[in-house]
């Protein structure tokens, strides 16, 4: 296991060259003591009330957009405000953005970066462990546009990331579940070994500091591995939607009434028993998975999820066709793989049998 030390820096090397993710506990408080020259602050509305009181001068500064951190404020309907607010703040070539928030404010930072001024520089500050664990890395940014979500995107990497555990204090409890179920599939995906790790340390995460930020690093090393060697999403790195399928499907289903990581928590979950249910996969290790799976969405598992809903947002998926879905399913040995298979009756038919004995409807 890796012993995290604050001090720690993961280096990231990406089609831009290379960016760096830095452990820092009170970074934001630096941040604010020694605003960054000549840059142009993001912030996620929430974490401007939270954290009033320790980012004074930012807030205070004339070059800043705040946004309330929503799904419907990152679709592209939203961004001809985004860039008058940019233009109106005088922004020019070379001049730095700094994301302070979760992924949809990473998301829309990222976005702007990419297409103003025909690119420019960013940094980003997390401040959800989900943000902190797994999109913080990656370069990709995942914009809606009409009811279609992730739909437009590009990859974007930024300068840097700071990561600071103090902000996950203030998180609420679905968030610190939210973003476990990232910390879940990326050590699902790395092998059944590193899952069972995760899942034998699935309450001491919940319970000590030391140990959360050891599996934010672990994710993070893990992903590491995957964006190297497929940065754009061509190949091997697509294995990282393992429950996003679903789970997109899921929050669609649902108007996003389950956070993302619980919904992909019950995605992988749903892929485990698809895959039982297939013969891809047995039912060893669904049950061997699940009870964790469980325990990390309990809270939202009576939550209505309309099977043809689902379905139907299944098929909308970019990935997939009408008579074809790409899924993400674990195979014999608990490995998780990615193929093709038949949009049909018979997969409806298992979904209805799993909520059917595990909740959702």
């Amino acid at each position: 296991m890796v012993v995290l030390r604050v001090s720690d820096e993961i280096k990231i090397l990406s089609h831009k060259g290379e960016y760096v993710v830095n452990f820092f506990s009170g970074g934001i408080d630096q941040l604010n003591q020694e605003p960054i020259k000549n840059a142009i602050y993001i912030v996620d509305q929430n974490i401007a009330q939270i954290y009033d009181n320790r980012l004074g001068n930012i807030l205070n500064s004339e070059k800043i957009l705040i946004i309330e951190a929503t799904e419907e404020n990152k679709s592209l309907t939203q961004f001809p405000a985004y860039v008058d607010s940019l233009v109106g703040l005088n922004v020019r070539r070379g001049q730095r953005l700094v994301a302070i928030g979760g992924g949809i404010i990473q998301d829309i930072t990222c976005f702007l970066a990419a297409t103003m001024m025909r690119g420019l520089p960013w940094m980003f500050y997390p401040t959800t462990l989900l943000a902190q664990s797994d999109s913080c890395i990656g370069s990709k940014s995942s914009i809606n546009s009409g009811e279609v979500k992730n739909i437009l995107g590009t990859f974007t990497p930024p300068e840097q990331v700071v990561i600071d555990v103090d902000f996950l204090q203030t998180l609420e409890e679905k968030d610190i579940f939210s973003g476990i179920g990232e910390m879940i599939k990326v050590h699902a995906i790395d092998s059944p070994e590193s899952f069972n790790l995760m899942a034998q340390s699935y309450e001491k995460i919940h319970n000590d500091r030391l140990e959360m930020e050891k599996f934010i690093y672990r994710s993070l090393l893990i992903k590491k591995r995957l964006i190297e060697t497929d940065e754009f999403d061509l190949g091997p790195r697509n294995v990282m939607n393992y429950g996003h399928s679903f789970g997109h499907a899921i929050e669609s289903a649902t108007n996003f009434a389950i956070p993302h990581g619980i919904a992909v928590t019950i995605g992988m979950d749903i892929a485990n028993y698809v895959a039982s249910k297939l013969g891809v996969s047995t039912d060893y290790h669904f049950e061997r998975m699940h009870d964790v799976m469980n325990k990390n969405s309990q809270t939202y598992r009576n939550v209505y999820i309309d099977a043809n809903a689902l379905m139907l947002a299944l098929s909308k998926d970019k990935k997939n066709s009408a008579t074809q879905l790409r899924l993400i399913l674990p195979d014999q040995d608990g490995c998780i793989h990615i193929g093709l298979y038949d949009n049909n009756d018979k997969l409806l038919d298992i979904i209805n049998d799993y909520f059917a004995v595990y909740g959702g409807q």
